[in-house]
């Protein structure tokens, strides 16, 4: 499931399924991308481009998806990427015309940001995205490209702060790894096709330490609780897409690759709207 299975888990003794807590969920997982942020990049920036906007490991970017709607429309606007990363994502919707805050829970990945440039209008935060520092109704439309929904243990507090801080009319989109994948092992190879797990277990994915402290935290919804807690929040859901593997792309990104892409989704990403 994880999108950073490749990166060096530098003092990880032991991995695998345990219940993880909201704070510790969170205080492993900004200290995990502020250790891990520079080798991340060094791993993927070229795939991710520094100013570009992809959604996902099969490579859908949003000058093709539109998935925010027309990019000509961006100008004007005031728009929030949640998990942000290095801001690759924001930088592209900063120079169609937006004013834009990028918002990571890691200092390490927003360092990288700063290393990486910010043209346009992009504003570096970071914050908790379980609870945003911004007043109600202050932006146009907020995304996320596989940030923060699938690294907390309790999405909904991410779906109602967003919802909060949208306008009414505003989009919210965001990314993440399909939940049907957490029935089936991380592998890239033929071993990665055969269901292993239940896929209603919840049961989140864990790394730990030598002394049993949680480094790294992913979190399992159904698809069915991931559009639940978009509607609970008062939102609506417009669209779900699940991006197919495309022809000619032969990149393997941890459990992702163009055997498994051809038979089993890999992302799913929501497009909702504040009534």
């Amino acid at each position: 499931m994880s999108v950073v299975d490749d990166v060096d888990a530098r003092g990880l003794a032991a991995a695998g399924y345990r219940p993880a807590g909201a704070e510790e969920t969170v205080r492993a997982n900004r200290h995990w991308w502020d250790g891990a942020s520079r080798e991340y990049l060094d791993e993927h920036g070229d795939f991710l481009g520094a100013d570009d906007f992809v959604w996902c490991p099969e490579g859908l970017r949003e000058e093709d998806a539109r998935l925010l709607g027309d990019p000509a429309a961006l100008a004007g606007s005031r728009v929030l990427e949640v998990g942000s990363g290095a801001a690759q994502c924001a930088r592209w919707v900063a120079a169609r015309g937006a004013d834009v805050v990028a918002l990571d829970l890691s200092m390490g990945m927003l360092a990288e940001g700063r290393r990486l440039g910010s043209p346009g209008s992009v504003g570096l935060v970071q914050a908790d995205a379980r609870v945003l520092p911004f007043p109600d109704a202050s932006f146009d439309l907020a995304f996320s490209a596989y940030g923060a929904v699938p690294f907390v243990a309790d999405p909904q507090r991410v779906m109602a702060d967003v919802a909060r801080v949208l306008r009414p009319g505003g989009r919210w989109v965001f990314s993440l790894t399909h939940p049907v994948r957490w029935a089936f092992p991380d592998d890239p190879s033929e071993h990665g096709l055969t269901a292993s797990r239940s896929y209603f277990d919840r049961t989140p994915y864990v790394e730990e330490d030598d002394d049993g402290r949680v480094v790294y935290a992913e979190h399992h919804r159904t698809l069915g609780d991931r559009v639940r807690d978009v509607v609970a929040a008062g939102l609506v859901v417009e669209d779900l897409v699940e991006p197919e593997w495309p022809d000619g792309h032969d990149r393997v990104w941890g459990g992702w690759s163009p055997l498994r892409g051809r038979l089993l989704p890999g992302t799913a990403i929501l497009v909702t709207r504040r009534p």
